[in-house]
C-alpha cells in the first residue's frame, strides 16, 4: 500500500469515527431533551411517567457507554479517575499480549496450511507455472537474479576461495585408495569388459589404419646395423601381429591375453588401496599436482570462463538458459497439475518449510507487531487504535442508550404491575 493510499484509508477512517461519534452523541442528547420535556410536562400527562422512566434509563446506558468507551484511549473529562485511558497506560502490556495472540493464532504451521489448503494455493501456483507467458517471467526474474549474484562476486577473490576449497577437499582424501576403491567398483561384476572389448577393438582398428605411419617413425629410429628391408618387415609384422592380438582380444572375453589384463587390473585396484609404496607415491603425486602453480591459473581461467559465460546467458533475454529455465518451470507446473502424487509431495514440502521458518523466526514476527506498538507513544498507540475500533466501539454507545431505555421502560412496568 502507497503512502498516498495510506493517508487516504486513515482520512477514511477519521471520517467515519467523527460521523459515529457524532450520531451516538446525537442519540444521547435527544434521550436528554426527551427527559427534560417528560419531566417538565409529566404532572400534564401521566402517560408521561412512562417516557420520563425509558429517557432515564437511556441516558444511564448512553453515559455507561460513553464513558466506559472514552476511557479505554482517554481519560473521560480530562478527570484523573482510576482504571481509565487504559491503552495509554498500558500500551507495552497490550503489545506483549497482542503480540503473543498474533503468533499463536497466525504464525503457526496449521493456520498457514490451512489457509494454502483453503485458497488451493498450490493447484493455482501449478496452473500459473505451466503458462508459457508465466514461466517465461519467472525464468527473466531468477535470470536477473542469479545474474545480480554473479555481479556481486568479485572474480579473483572467488576463484582464490574455490581454489584454496578444492586444495583442502583434495589434500583431506588419500588419492592412491581412493583411485583403487573407483577401479575396483568399474570392474565389480565383470561391469569394465564392455568397456574394455570396445577399447581393445578401437586400438587394433587403429593399428590397422595408422600402422604405415606408425612403421615410418619406429623404422627411423632402429639401429643403424639393422639392415632397412629387414627392419621393415619385423616392424610390419610386430603391428599386424599386435592388431590381430587387439582384435582376438575385443571378440573373445575368455582370450588368454585379456584374462591376463583383468587380473592385473584387479591386482592394481588392490595395491593401490593396501601397499603402502603406491599410497605414498600417490601422496606425492597429489601434493605435485596441489602444488603446481598451474593449478591456480586453471582454476581462475576455468571461473572466469564460467562467469563470463552465465553473465551472456543471464543478459541475453534469447538465451538458452532462459529457455531452458523457462521450460523447466513450465514442465514442473504441469507435473504439479496433474500428478497428485507431485502435489502431494510439494505440499508437505511447503508445510516444511513453512514450520522450519515460523519455529525459528516466528518470534521474530510477534516481534514485529509487539516493537512497532511498543516504539509508538502512548497517545499514538491510543489513536492508531481508536481510529480501528472507535467506529464499532461508539455503535455500543448507541445500543447502550437504546437498550437502557427498552429495560427502563420494561422496569417501569413491572412497577407499575406490582405497585
Amino acid at each position: 500500500m502507497s503512502e498516498v493510499t495510506l493517508h487516504r484509508s486513515e482520512e477514511g477512517r477519521e471520517r467515519l469515527l467523527r460521523v459515529t461519534r457524532r450520531r451516538a452523541g446525537a442519540l444521547l442528547g435527544a434521550v436528554t431533551v426527551v427527559f427534560v420535556a417528560s419531566t417538565v410536562f409529566r404532572r400534564d400527562a401521566s402517560w408521561l411517567s412512562w417516557v420520563q422512566a425509558a429517557s432515564v434509563a437511556s441516558m444511564v446506558g448512553g453515559l455507561a457507554d460513553w464513558f466506559a468507551v472514552t476511557a479505554l484511549f482517554r481519560r473521560p473529562l480530562g478527570l484523573p479517575i482510576p482504571h481509565t485511558a487504559i491503552i495509554v497506560e498500558r500500551k507495552d502490556r497490550f503489545a506483549q499480549t497482542l503480540g503473543s495472540f498474533v503468533a499463536e493464532s497466525f504464525f503457526n504451521t496449521d493456520s498457514v496450511m490451512n489457509r494454502v489448503d483453503s485458497t488451493e494455493a498450490i493447484p493455482r501456483a501449478a496452473r500459473w507455472l505451466s503458462d508459457s507467458a508465466n514461466s517465461a517471467l519467472v525464468a527473466s526474474q531468477l535470470a536477473e537474479l542469479l545474474g545480480g549474484a554473479i555481479g556481486a562476486l568479485d572474480d579473483a577473490e572467488t576463484a582464490d576461495l574455490l581454489s584454496t576449497t578444492v586444495r583442502t577437499r583434495v589434500d583431506g582424501v588419500a588419492l592412491a585408495p581412493l583411485a583403487g576403491r573407483a577401479l575396483e567398483a568399474l570392474t565389480r561384476d565383470s561391469r569394465h569388459e564392455a568397456v574394455l572389448g570396445a577399447a581393445c577393438g578401437a586400438l587394433g582398428g587403429w593399428l590397422s589404419s595408422n600402422g604405415m605411419a606408425l612403421h615410418a617413425r619406429l623404422g627411423a629410429r632402429s639401429p643403424w646395423w639393422l639392415p632397412g628391408p629387414v627392419n621393415q618387415r619385423l616392424v610390419a609384422r610386430m603391428l599386424s601381429r599386435l592388431a590381430s592380438v587387439l582384435t582376438d582380444m575385443s571378440a573373445d572375453p575368455s582370450h588368454p591375453a585379456r584374462i591376463q589384463l583383468d587380473e592385473a587390473i584387479a591386482t592394481l585396484a588392490s595395491r593401490l588401496q593396501s601397499d603402502p609404496q603406491l599410497i605414498e607415491r600417490g601422496e606425492e603425486l597429489k601434493a605435485e599436482l596441489l602444488g603446481a602453480p598451474e593449478l591456480r591459473v586453471l582454476t581462475r581461467t576455468i571461473w572466469s570462463e564460467l562467469v563470463g559465460e552465465v553473465r551472456s546467458q543471464t543478459a541475453d533475454p534469447d538465451s538458452a538458459l532462459r529457455r531452458r529455465i523457462a521450460l523447466a518451470v513450465s514442465n514442473a507446473g504441469a507435473k504439479l497439475a496433474r500428478d497428485p502424487a507431485a502435489a502431494r509431495e510439494a505440499r508437505r514440502t511447503l508445510r516444511a518449510a513453512v514450520s522450519y521458518t515460523l519455529e525459528h523466526f516466528g518470534a521474530d514476527f510477534a516481534g514485529l507487531v509487539t516493537g512497532t506498538i511498543e516504539r509508538w507513544d502512548g497517545a499514538e498507540a491510543s489513536k492508531r487504535l481508536e481510529l480501528l475500533l472507535g467506529p464499532d466501539l461508539q455503535y455500543i454507545r448507541i445500543n447502550g442508550t437504546v437498550i437502557g431505555g427498552l429495560a427502563g421502560l420494561a422496569l417501569h412496568a413491572l412497577s407499575a404491575l406490582l405497585g
